[in-house]
């Protein structure tokens, strides 16, 4: 169906619902249910008489979800448990519009409606980010948090910048853990068994001071499971997990108006290599004929099993402050990373006998040791003012030294092994000054303005070594450069509400990513020039409506993104070479629509779609024209369909039985949009069965994931004559045990 066509039906059901919404409208039966999907994601236990207000802190202040003139997915406390949201790829493959590469799954690449950088170099940025508690992790790796123990998880799509503290292009995930309490003393274990040997344990605890001046809480867990992948070749298990996390927090409210909380996290993970395999061979190259094609997902041949470690530790101050005209928030904070990555990316071997034989075996990983630091001030309206606004300063320091390892290793090209490493040091200071203000025109309009200046000076240091001749260049060299990016960005928009059920608004802005340099440049030349800055101009039009007194909840957006000087990573086929250039522009447009349903006694319904075109405008790449193909890693159809039955057992015991249904359409890996670099349409099926309140204090799940054992590629690159890639996770399931004070 054309987006016109779209629009068209969205325009006529969104008036009709809106206006002809009566009084007298039938009630839907009361009762509480336990709905397991995201209302744009949210959940927890409500009753249908009084329908749950879900909160969100999407715009630097606590909001109804409904009230927020910006497209929101929510994934709240509860949901995130029983659904075993665990870490970012978890939340992505219930949003729609959000999308990621996971190769490999330490280094995550998130895409936010067609808009995601496949840069990992010291001196690149995402295009969208993840936020914890307000903090920008910067890096790929940093992003190593456990959901447990958290609040909510909030997706927020389209530019951010005059609210946030680090500007993004594309969109953000803003992870927000459970804060300590200092009304009463509250703990929770909880533990799970399931096959590959799973077995995972979490706890929290909360102790209230005396006086109720304070708070300190504390939680951990462990995550472990056996290898997905079986290396026949060495006879180990592959992509196997053990993750140890923690996180402790201490609020102290010495008088009425003052808030202080310091946090301090880490996270110590550990894992073999990813199992990569030859897809295709590339025919198009003379090298095709050096590799023996394999594209079992359960097994896997590579010389070496590699790792995956990462070891990152985080402290975090707020201080904030009721004054009699507004809030003032201090917020500061430094975290650690170190990471290291080896792999098998041919995953072959030499063994002309194997099932996986290569004559041309390559291999390589990663050493990264990053620190992030960063401080903001705020001053935002207190609660009760009829103009809302912030203002703030913010300020944030990288410093990442970066090695890239390729090692190439064949009998054809040279007696021995060749290995090639590019050391980078990459240094990144900005500042930012944003503002943002919403004023009411009448009871029912209001307008909203924001803008910010971003300035990021960068330092780049890059120098290739290891073989006496460049594998992947030209020359040898160790350059020197920098450069500084900066832009004013901002948004306007406009908000109708007329009446407390329906909000309509619209809204123009405008993201910003600064300029970087090249993570493996072929030459002393490359290296020295910086690639442009990308921007975004998003035009959005949306409307959020509750009906039948809160049961029924139905949103829906059209966007339209005027993307400009966009970031693309491209590797050449022939030398190996991987690059960063700026495609001229693309056009990204869409529909998203959200619902949740409390339909009877004890069901809940949610349901989400998107439909997202995005391509290329201006973009010739070595003399090829891409004007007219899709971006990649870009699904035009995203589905995700979760119901939930709860049946009240007497007392405080309750039966839930719940299932999540996600599709994804056709995916393009690569700019060329060309064979074999495609991954076909998907469909997944998650279900749970949960017995709440057992013994007032028990809760128990049986729980599945991917049931239909649906294995599709998440990642895949041609490079030296193949088609390389990675497999998703099979069928796993298993049993959790909960126990709560």
């Amino acid at each position: 169906m054309a987006l016109k066509s779209k629009a068209g039906l969205f325009g006529v059901a969104v008036i009709a619902l809106a206006w002809t919404q009566v009084a007298s409208a039938q009630e839907i039966n009361s009762g509480t249910v336990n709905p397991q999907g995201p209302s744009n994601g949210a959940e927890g236990s409500v009753s249908s008489s009084a329908p749950q207000d879900i909160i969100v802190t999407a715009q630097r202040r606590s909001q109804s979800l409904q009230d927020v003139p910006v497209t929101v997915t929510v994934f709240g406390a509860e949901q995130i448990q029983s659904a075993r949201i665990q870490r970012v790829e978890d939340v992505v493959t219930r949003t729609v519009g959000l999308n990621f590469d996971a190769f490999p799954a330490s280094q995550p690449r998130l895409v936010v409606r067609g808009i995601g950088s496949s840069d990992r170099g010291a001196a690149g940025d995402p295009s969208s980010a993840v936020f914890l508690d307000d903090i920008y992790l910067g890096r790929p790796a940093a992003i190593a948090f456990d959901a447990f123990d958290i609040e909510r998880i909030e997706v927020l799509k389209g530019p951010q910048g005059t609210l946030f503290g680090r500007n993004v292009v594309g969109g953000a995930i803003n992870v927000i853990t459970r804060k300590p309490d200092v009304s009463a003393v509250d703990a929770s274990f909880e533990t799970t068994y399931g096959n590959y040997d799973r077995f995972d344990a979490a706890g929290f605890v909360n102790m209230p001071f005396a006086n109720n001046s304070g708070a300190i809480r504390a939680s951990a867990s462990y995550r472990s499971h056996d290898g997905y992948v079986r290396n026949a070749f060495l006879n180990r298990d592959v992509d196997d997990q053990e993750t140890l996390s923690g996180r402790f927090q201490f609020l102290a409210e010495p008088i009425e108006d003052l808030r202080v909380l310091f946090t301090v996290d880490g996270t110590r993970d550990r894992a073999t290599g990813p199992a990569n395999h030859v897809l295709e061979r590339d025919t198009s190259d003379p090298r095709s004929g050096l590799y023996s094609v394999y594209q079992d997902p359960d097994f896997t041949y590579g010389s070496d099993v590699g790792y995956q470690n990462r070891d990152t530790v985080g402290v975090r101050g707020e201080v904030s402050y009721d004054t009699s005209l507004a809030t003032v928030t201090l917020l500061g904070s430094y975290r650690d990373l170190s990471y290291g990555l080896r792999y098998d990316f041919d995953g072959g071997n030499a063994v002309s006998t194997s099932p996986g034989f290569n004559r041309l075996n390559i291999g390589g990983g990663n050493d990264e040791q990053a620190e992030l630091s960063s401080q903001e001030i705020r001053i935002s309206s207190l609660p009760t003012s009829p103009v809302e606004w912030v203002a703030g300063f913010y300020h944030y320091n990288q410093q990442v030294d970066r090695s890239d390892i390729f090692i190439l290793d064949s009998r054809a090209v040279a007696p021995i092994a060749l290995t090639e490493i590019y050391n980078q040091d990459s240094s990144l200071d900005s500042i930012a000054f944003f503002g943002d203000v919403t004023v009411p025109l009448t009871d029912q309009f209001s307008v909203i303005g924001g803008a910010r200046y971003t300035k990021d000076d960068k330092t780049y240091r890059v120098r290739n070594t290891g073989s006496r001749v460049p594998l992947r260049g030209s020359e040898l060299f160790d350059v020197t450069t920098s450069a500084s990016f900066d832009a004013v960005t901002w948004r306007a928009g406009l908000n109708f509400k007329p009446n407390a059920d329906h909000l309509f608004y619209g809204m123009v802005s405008r993201g910003f990513k600064s300029g970087g340099f090249q993570e493996t440049p072929t030459s002393a030349l490359d290296a020295a020039a910086a690639y442009n800055p990308e921007t975004a101009t998003q035009y959005e039009i949306g409307q959020k409506s509750s009906f039948f007194n809160g049961r029924l909840i139905w949103n829906n957006t059209l966007f339209y993104l005027d993307y400009k000087d966009l970031q693309t990573r491209q590797a050449d086929p022939t030398t190996g070479g991987i690059f960063t250039t700026n495609a001229g522009a693309a056009t990204i447009k869409g529909f998203e629509t959200q619902l949740q349903a409390r339909l009877f006694t004890g069901f809940n319904l949610s349901a989400a779609y998107a439909y997202t075109d995005g391509t290329f405008d201006v973009y010739v790449e070595d003399g090829v024209d891409f004007a007219g193909n899709r971006i990649s890693r870009t699904p035009r159809h995203k589905v995700s369909l979760s119901p939930s039955y709860t049946y009240e057992l007497g007392g405080r015991t309750n039966l839930t039985i719940a299932a999540d249904y996600r599709y994804e359409s056709k995916i393009f890996d690569d700019n060329s949009n060309q064979p074999p670099e495609i991954r076909p349409a998907t469909h997944f099926i998650d279900a749970r069965v949960i017995l709440n309140g057992i013994a007032d204090h028990f809760s128990m799940s049986l729980w599945g994931k991917n049931l239909t054992d649906e294995r599709t590629r998440t990642f895949q690159s041609v490079f030296l004559g193949a088609n390389f890639g990675a497999y998703n996770e099979p069928r796993t399931y298993g049993a959790t045990l909960r126990w709560e004070y």
